[in-house]
């Protein structure tokens, strides 16, 4: 699949006119009109629907638009890497399944920065994507995850677990009244598992945010209560903006990192674990 036909698609996702799209990328509108036939011949599926409106994503067109992009940024890695120094490694990958990892990664970043010289860097924050098959497909070098993977040849080393505690807007005791609305980041099953077990029957009204940034600042704003980690809450804790529900038992949540031991860049790989873990144990502490 040629990568012209996907920058096409996404230009007439964004443009909203094969016009604009032919426009946009220098080309005339007959080519557009050819590669997107083209694709939608290679994927059995129609990509676009034409109306009075202008021209709009079809269902399998919004299927295939996060897909798309993932794949265009594989592409300018890619290629960016082989069109630098022969004898450089190349930018260091680093992904995580968990929008709470997020600012674990760009520690890391910093640490190796410090302790082991100044090196390329390319953080993925795309949490849709499967990390076990990033790494597997050599996409990313180094993930942190929930799941043990499946994928053969992907490694696996156990860090801290991350410990979130529940916390409210206002000082609040758990018990089996109705609490506030609850936050819902639906992390993984055994996210959902375990605040079930936690919050009272009439109280699950939830609202689901998925990221940890943004759930933590919907809570302060508007209130309600959430399981967050400690080291994002930690501040918030000590000014008085948030408050630990008393009696409320803490979660913990697996914390993986996976690789590929055969990964050319090994030694970057060995030295982004070491900063991970020196990260993990210090926040435990």
């Amino acid at each position: 699949m040629q990568i012209s036909a996907l920058e096409t698609f996404l230009a007439i996702a964004s443009s909203g006119s094969f016009h604009a799209a032919a426009r946009h990328l220098n080309v005339t509108q007959t080519t557009v009109s050819a590669r997107i036939k083209a694709l939608e011949s290679a994927l059995g599926a129609q990509l676009f629907e034409r109306g009075r409106g202008g021209t709009r994503l079809s269902a399998a067109g919004l299927r295939l638009m996060p897909h798309a992009e993932q794949m265009l940024r594989s592409w300018d890695f890619v290629s960016a890497e082989i069109a630098s120094d022969p004898g450089a490694r190349g930018a260091l990958r680093l992904g995580a399944q968990l929008s709470l990892w997020d600012a674990l990664l760009a520690d890391t970043a910093i640490w190796l920065e410090r302790e082991r010289g100044v090196l390329p860097f390319t953080l993925n924050y795309d949490h849709m994507l499967d990390m076990g098959d990033a790494v597997a497909g050599r996409l990313l070098d180094l993930a942190l995850v929930h799941e043990r993977p499946s994928q053969p040849g992907v490694e696996v080393v156990d860090l801290a677990d991350e410990r979130l505690t529940l916390v409210a807007d206002r000082p609040l005791r758990l018990g089996p009244d109705e609490m506030p609305l609850f936050i819902n980041l639906a992390f993984c099953a055994e996210y959902d598992r375990q605040w079930q077990q936690v919050m009272p029957p009439g109280s699950r009204q939830h609202i689901v945010l998925g990221n940890t940034a943004m759930g933590l600042r919907y809570l302060m704003r508007r209130g309600g209560v959430g399981y967050f980690p400690d080291a994002m809450i930690a501040g918030p804790l000590a000014r008085g903006r948030l408050h630990a529900v008393a009696g409320a038992p803490t979660m913990r949540l697996a914390c993986r990192a996976i690789y590929l031991r055969d990964n050319p860049g090994w030694a970057q790989i060995e030295a982004a674990l070491e900063g991970v873990r020196a990260l993990r144990d210090s926040a435990r502490a």
